[in-house]
């Protein structure tokens, strides 16, 4: 099925940064409140009793969890507190396109922290085997919803439909 021709917008340069930017925005919204919740959780998980059973490998994952689950949460912050910082500044055409570069990163370090975290788990519950048969499969297929498909998408799509985003 072929998409219908893309909509014509008529707006000017600061309400099209404006929309731009309330989109991110929402974006951030519905990521940010996962990540805070996945964040908070790697954070009690050292307190538990149970935690001490894992072995070396399984505490470097772990840390790389951590890490970037706290990096998805500056990442997914830091335009609210650029925003902020430069409110009435007349710059909002930086900060809509540092905004979109801070997501795509808050997104893959998001990504990492939840493949990483699948894999831990299972492989403190089965074994390595398991955990990486199904991690592949789960990253590939995080890959190929965030990015192929967006991406296909994004090739296919005409130079006036992306001259409206």
């Amino acid at each position: 099925m072929e998409d219908p021709a893309p909509y014509d917008r008529h707006e000017s340069e600061a309400q099209r940064l404006d929309r731009n930017f309330n989109e991110q925005l929402q974006e951030v919204r519905i990521a940010q409140a996962g990540v805070q919740i996945l964040f908070a959780f790697l954070l009690t998980l050292p307190f538990q009793s149970r935690f001490t059973v894992l072995n070396e490998v399984q505490l470097r994952i772990y840390f790389a969890i951590l890490v970037a689950s706290a990096l998805s949460v500056v990442l997914f912050t830091a335009p609210v507190a650029m925003h902020r910082v430069l409110f009435r500044q007349g710059v909002k055409d930086f900060v809509v396109r540092y905004t979109s570069a801070l997501v795509s990163w808050g997104l893959f370090t998001l990504a990492v922290a939840i493949v990483g975290g699948v894999f831990l788990v299972l492989d403190v519950l089965f074994s390595a085997t398991p955990a990486l048969a199904v991690c592949t499969v789960l990253g590939l297929l995080t890959v190929a919803l965030w990015l192929v498909l967006p991406g296909w998408r994004k090739r296919t799509n005409s130079p006036r439909a992306q001259r409206l985003d």
